[in-house]
């Protein structure tokens, strides 16, 4: 599935809920199915930078698609990154790359989060991107 069409199924599962609350409460649930990361990765170089909780990210690619895993200390937080990972997990990093963010606008998530949280958000984005450029490096040489 194209990234486009997991953002949309992801904007059309949150247009379902009446209010924020039921929102944060799928959000949690979704946080609760991420893939797990390995112990050997919840180390200080798989800390994303700018995020108020603890959230670590790892990146491996096979058959030229990318396997993220990750987790975070807080339940809103690992929801947070557990929706950007299944808009961005099992893709190339060029998709990757190419893809924008703007279902992120459409949920309206950016506006129910904290200015902390919200800063957070956008590091996550930036940290999946820089994998995604790494890796599309490394396939370049």
């Amino acid at each position: 599935m194209e990234i486009a069409e997991i953002q949309q199924e992801i904007i059309d599962e949150f247009s379902m809920f009446d209010d924020w609350m039921q929102r944060y409460e799928y959000m949690i649930e979704l946080g609760k199915s991420l893939p797990q990361i390995d112990e050997q990765y919840k180390r200080e170089d798989h800390l994303i930078k700018g995020c108020q909780s603890k959230v670590w990210v790892h990146a491996d690619m096979e058959d030229g698609k990318l396997r993220f895993t990750a987790d975070s200390e807080a339940i809103i937080t690992k929801g947070i990154i557990a929706i950007l990972i299944r808009a961005f997990n099992n893709q190339s990093p060029s998709d990757i790359l190419a893809a924008n963010t703007d279902f992120i606008d459409e949920i309206g998530l950016k506006e129910h989060l904290s200015p902390t949280r919200a800063n957070g958000l956008v590091s996550m984005i930036k940290q999946l991107k820089l994998y995604a450029v790494a890796y599309q490096s490394q396939l370049e040489k």
